[in-house]
């Protein structure tokens, strides 16, 4: 199983929202890097849920649902989307602050590339920020 980090504005689609959705298509993505990332994702790889430009901070995990398919609201159809389902929330949301003061997550791709809307994540970096989340890795 793979891991990732996924990123949305709390006011275009918060934690909350996800929750009560219980599963969402994962669409809007517009970067190819981000959109490599989503094509490489498999039903049951996790994510975290990171709420991007307000907030900060990884606030739950979410798992992926069905796969790359192709995104309606592209009209040019270069792009595509996967679902994701609400797995948890995190015991203790964890900042891009502590990240970043981290040792072990300095080469976390949030932290090199905090533009970038679907990051991959390694197995330690994602064991450590469970820790840190208070949530089984």
């Amino acid at each position: 199983m793979a891991h990732w980090l996924v990123k949305s504005e709390p006011v275009k689609y918060s934690w909350d929202r996800m929750v009560a959705d219980g599963v969402t298509h994962w669409d809007g993505v517009r970067n190819h890097q981000a959109s490599n990332n989503l094509k490489a994702m498999q039903v049951g790889d996790r994510a975290f849920f990171y709420h991007s430009n307000e907030g900060l901070e990884v606030v739950g995990v979410v798992e992926v649902a069905r796969t790359y398919y192709p995104d309606p609201s592209d009209p040019a159809g270069r792009f595509g989307m996967v679902d994701m389902r609400a797995v948890m929330p995190v015991q203790t949301p964890v900042t891009l602050k502590q990240m970043k003061a981290d040792p072990l997550l300095q080469g976390m791709a949030l932290v090199r590339q905090s533009r970038l809307s679907v990051c991959p994540v390694t197995d330690e970096e994602w064991a450590r920020v469970c820790e840190l989340a208070g949530i089984e890795a």
